[in-house]
Parts: structure tokens; sequence; C-alpha cells
């Protein structure tokens, strides 16, 4: 229940504190008095967008409190345990501030939230049915949405299966979609890997291979010069000229008294080096050698390599595992079809299952719809229309994940008459009647939302205008309705009544609203009757119809 509403420095009104109460609550007042100010500024401290000039002239920021009862069981106490919001008591207090500078700032029990969490209590706790009730009564759009809600429908188990569906569709499409790439390059595919498995590549050959050829490449280059001074190291001619140079002068030794020893000794052992460097050269050549063709293999597996790497874009040493990873992109075409056929099979399950339970879906909506039809012509009676005729009618739609079906509310004012929607059909007083019925039938069960109608009696008047006084206020018993009205059949039926009224004072227009008393709504019942000028007349037809 909506216990409070205060009102600082917005639009027309400088101070304003409401006290409501159970029941019905009906505003009155002339046309442009500021009757939908209060909706504004409830609106605004619930979170709804709407206007942005919203601070009174003159004023540095407008404020807007909303004080609201919560029994224990409220859904509004789920949105504020997700938003981290605890309450002490039943008391929830809203409060929103405007800036000048069109700045909006809110707060929950004195807890900073956002617009987003002030929407979202919104929903739970207010619904308005304004002169231009587009937000889902008379927009198609919302139709389904409000027939599941009168019907209690659980959409839990056809959105699971549209979900199911949705992802074994996408899982074929993504299958199907890499195995058509693959395929248009399983050609390739095959032919890289024949070539990779002929050559068979092994990690590290390649830095193996440069280095034998380097080694067989600087053994060809210095083979040449190390033959030519082993055959130069191996003439006679040095050796020989040496030996014979050694024997003479053994000859002569003995006979030069000792002077010969040393040039024989140095002698013996240039030659002791010369067999020594002889040797050293022979094995060194042995080591050079090498057989051209082996130069040659190297040298040709070493450039087949460097080419395929460079063709694959790859390393040398990376050969080895690109091969294994083309075998598994070929093993994945293979096994691409029986995949896909598997894939196929669970779309094929998922698309039954969801229409079974599409299909269930719409029997229960065709029942709801039936029952809510039903309720409807109830609640026209007593409206004065019981020869219209209201019809929901359910019609095959697109699948989604709320099934598969269309519901739009239409109306046939006259019998055999054709039935269309509700603001082609109906006329403004006819229009109003049917929205309040098919809203008392909607809200049923529901009474944790304050429920406000903004001249919703607008276009009827005389008894009609009293079955829809008597209407509201039947539905206003155990809830809450807030009625702005023109009415004076439906203001007499009030619990409580305030006037609204615009008065200007130093230059400054200004809205207020009071709760009237007993003598009061006499005065303002027989206003609403007889104009400006209040006669006995309307006074006496004013008592009457607050004595009911």
């Amino acid at each position: 229940m909506l216990r409070s509403l205060d009102i600082r420095d917005m639009l027309l009104i400088d101070r304003l504190d409401l006290a409501f109460r159970p029941g019905l609550n009906v505003l009155t007042g002339e046309t442009g008095a500021g009757k939908s100010i209060l909706l504004d500024c409830l609106g605004f401290v619930l979170g709804w967008r709407g206007r942005a000039d919203l601070v009174r002239g003159g004023a540095s920021q407008g404020e807007v409190t909303a004080v609201f009862d919560l029994p224990a069981a409220h859904p509004a106490r789920t949105i504020l345990a997700d938003a981290g919001i605890e309450l002490d008591d039943d008391e929830l207090i809203l409060r929103r501030v405007n800036a000048l500078d069109g700045r909006k700032t809110g707060w929950v029990n004195d807890r900073r939230v956002s617009g987003e969490v002030l929407r979202a209590l919104s929903e739970v706790l207010v619904e308005l049915h304004g002169q231009h009730d587009d937000r889902g009564l008379l927009n198609p759009r919302g139709h389904r949405a409000m027939l599941d809600a009168f019907g209690a429908l659980d959409l839990g188990p056809v959105r699971a299966a549209w979900a199911a569906r949705r992802t074994a569709m996408r899982d074929l499409a993504e299958a199907e979609a890499a195995l058509e790439a693959a395929r248009a390059e399983e050609d390739f595919l095959r032919h890289a890997v024949a070539e990779l498995d002929a050559l068979a590549p092994l990690a590290g050959e390649e830095a193996q291979l440069d280095i034998a050829r380097r080694s067989m490449q600087a053994a060809e280059r210095i083979r040449g010069d190390v033959a030519r001074a082993l055959q130069m190291l191996g003439a006679e001619g040095a050796e020989g000229a040496m030996l014979d140079a050694n024997r003479w002068l053994e000859g002569a030794a003995d006979r030069a008294e000792g002077r010969l020893d040393e040039p024989l000794a140095a002698l013996s052992r240039a030659l002791i080096e010369l067999g020594e460097a002889h040797r050293g050269v022979e094995d060194a050549l042995s080591a050079l050698d090498f057989d051209p063709a082996a130069l040659e293999a190297t040298e040709e597996r070493l450039f087949a390599l460097r080419a395929l790497a460079r063709k694959h874009d790859v390393l040398p040493d990376d050969l080895a595992g690109l091969a294994d990873q083309l075998r598994d992109r070929l093993s994945r075409i293979d096994a691409g079809a029986s995949r896909i056929d598997a894939l196929r099979r669970a779309a094929t399950e998922a698309e039954a299952a969801y229409a079974a339970a599409s299909a269930d879906l719409s029997a229960a909506r065709a029942q709801a719809a039936s029952r809510l039809d039903q309720a409807v012509s109830a609640e026209l009676a007593p409206l004065r229309m019981e020869r219209a005729v209201f019809q929901t009618r359910v019609t095959p739609a697109e699948p989604g994940p709320d099934g598969a079906d269309a519901v739009a509310f239409t109306v046939a004012t006259n019998p055999g008459a054709p039935a269309g929607p509700l603001d082609k059909i109906a006329s403004g007083g006819e229009l109003s009647r049917f929205l309040l019925a098919l809203k008392v039938c909607l809200a049923r069960g529901n009474d944790a939302l304050v429920m406000i109608f903004d001249e919703i009696d607008r276009g009827v008047g005389g008894a009609t205008a009293d079955a829809v006084g008597r209407r509201l206020k039947a539905l206003a018993e155990g809830a809450q309705v807030l009625v702005v009205t023109h009415s004076p059949q439906v203001a007499a039926l009030g619990a409580v009544h305030f006037q609204v009224s615009k008065s200007v004072a130093d230059g400054m227009t200004q809205s207020t609203v009071r709760a009237l008393s007993e003598p009061e709504r006499v005065t303002e019942i027989a206003r609403m009757l007889s104009g400006e000028t209040i006669t006995d007349a309307a006074s006496q037809a004013a008592r009457a119809l607050l004595e009911g």
C-alpha cells in the first residue's frame, strides 16, 4: 500500500504531504488544476522516464518521497534483496532528487540506488492505467504476457525447450559450416600430408644437416692444398738431401774434433720433425676425405626441409608437428559426416521437444483465453455493456522462447458486428469500460499492486459512471486504488477524497492537494455536478450520491 507521498519543489508544487488510505482514494479538481502533476511526481520517484523539466521555477532541486507498506511476502522484497537491501520492518521509503541541471539521484531506505532498481520496484508496487494506456492493455505486444499472467501459465518448459533447440541448431550449423570449409581444402590437406610423410622430417634434423654440410664444404675447399703439401713433404729432394748431408757430415765428424757434433744433432732432430710432419699431414688428409655424393644428398635433404617449411610458413623443426595437425584435420573431415548425422538427430529431437512443449502451452493459453473471456464478460454486465463481446484471440506465430502464439484482445460492441482491436472498435466511453473490466480481471490475485486509474471514467456519465465507480470500489476492497476522476458518481464512492486546486500567489502559480472533510466533499461533488455556480439542487444531489 502507498502510505504517503511527500513532494518538494516539483513543477507547480511547492510543498505537499499526502497520506493515502486502503481502499478507493479519489482525486478531483478542475481541468488544468494539476492532477497529472501528482502522477508525474509519483512516476518520478518510481524511476519512470518522463518529462525532464520537473524542478519548480526558482528552486535549486526538486524532491519526492513515497512511503509504502510491504507485507512479508511482497515481491518487492526479492528485488531489494538482489540489490543488497534488507528491510528491518514493513516500511519501504523511496526518495528521489532532481537537480536543476537534470541529474537524478535515488535512495531506498537511505541506500543510494540506480533508476533501474527503482523501475524494477515500480513493476511490483504500482500499476498505472492512464488516459493513453499504451503501456499494455491497448498494445497487442503485451497481450500474450497478460494472458500468461492471468492463467498463471508456467513458461519454464517451453523456454528450456527453446534454449535446447537453439543450442542444437547452432551446434549443427557450426559443424556443417566447419565440415564444408574443411572439405574445401581436403585435396590440399591430403597432398600436404603425403608430401610431409614422404619427407618424414625429424625435430632437430635441419641443424644437424646444416652442420654436416658446412663441414663437408670446408673439407672440399682445403683438401687440395693439404694434398699438395703432403706431396712436397714426401718428395725425395728434401729428405734425401738431408740424409746425404747427414752421411757426409758423419764421415767428416771424426776429423772435425767435435765441431760437427751440434750440427749433426740438429740435423737428426730435423729429420725426426720432418717425419712427424709428414705423418700429421697424411692423417689430416685422411680425415678430410668425403664422398661428394654424401654432400649432394645432405644438401638435397636440407634444401627440401627448408623449402617445405617456407611453403607452410613454419620453422623446419615444426614440420613434424604440422604433419600431425594436418592428419588430425583430415581425420575430422573423415569423421565429420557421422558427427553431423548425430547432431542432426539431436536437432530433430530438440525441435520435436520444443514443438510438444509449445503445443502444450498453446493449449493452456486457449483454456486461459476462454476463462478470461468469461471473466471479462461477467465484468461488462455491471458496466452496462452486457451486449458487448470480448474475445481473446490466440493465433499461430513465429516460434520463440515464449511459444508460437500471438495473442490479441478484441471486442465487438454490438451483436453480429465484427470483432476488432480495442482502440479501433470501441468508442471513448466504451473503451474505458472495456479497459476497466479487463484491468479488474487481470489484477485479481495481485492485491500487492497499488492500482492507479487516470480518468478511467472519461466519456461516460449517469448510471454508467455510477457502475464504473461501484466496480472501482469493489476492486479496491482488500487493495488500494487511486482514481483521478471528473465523474461525481465515482468521486462519491471514494473512501478518501482529495481535491487538487491551482492558485497564483506573488506571481507564482501553485498546485495544492488536500483531503476533504465530509462537508467539503459535498461542495466539491456539487461543483462537479453543476459547474462554477453551485446550486441547492446540486448540493442535494451531491449528498444523495455520498449517501449511496
